[in-house]
Formats: C-alpha cells, sequence, structure tokens
C-alpha cells in the first residue's frame, strides 16, 4: 500500500511539475505569436471607433492577468468579437507565451 501511496505521489508531483513549465510563458516565442496584437495593443493612443472605446495597453500587464482575459474571450466569458476571433485558436501555451512577451515593458518597441 504504501508503495502505490509513493507512486501516487511522484506522478501527481510530475503532472504538477509539468502544468508549472507549461504555465511559464517564453518571451520570445510570444514576440513572434503576438505580432496580431500588435495592430491594435501596439499603437499608442489608438481607440476603436465602433464600438468607441480605447485599446488596453498591454506593457507592463501582469501575465498571469492577460492570459486570464485570452482564456474568458476564448471561452466565452467575456463579450468582444475581435477578440474572440483572436484568441479562438490560441492554446494554453500560446496565451503564456504572449503574456510574457507584454509583461515585461522592456519589450514595447
Amino acid at each position: 500500500m504504501l508503495k502505490k501511496t509513493v507512486l501516487a505521489a511522484a506522478a501527481a508531483t510530475a503532472m504538477l511539475s509539468s502544468a508549472t513549465v507549461l504555465a511559464a510563458g517564453d518571451e520570445a516565442a510570444g514576440e513572434k505569436k503576438a505580432q496580431t496584437c500588435m495592430g491594435c495593443h501596439g499603437v499608442d493612443g489608438y481607440f476603436n471607433v465602433y464600438p468607441s472605446y480605447r485599446v488596453p495597453k498591454l506593457w507592463g500587464q501582469h501575465a498571469d492577468f492577460i492570459v486570464a482575459s485570452l482564456k474568458a474571450y476564448r471561452d466565452d466569458q467575456r463579450v468582444h468579437e475581435t477578440m474572440k476571433s483572436q484568441a479562438a485558436d490560441l492554446s494554453d501555451q500560446d496565451m503564456a507565451d504572449i503574456a510574457a512577451f507584454f509583461a515585461n515593458p522592456a519589450n514595447k518597441p
């Protein structure tokens, strides 16, 4: 019984470790993946006329917030058709990479 418990604990630890690795974003990969985002979020002072609102600035934003927002758009928990279509095909790793890129204010062009 103890052997099964130890094996189960080891398996759980391995799964959690791999989830942590997956959750970590790669800034270099994120820079490539964020090119589409830059059309709106990379333009200082840009705002959308319809509906009229200022486009949120992502530079220096917390990575967890960016990931949560992208997932919410993808999963229909936040409503914005353009963002839904942008997030629809992103994997969790894509989101983490994009978030890592934007979270570092030094990456701002």
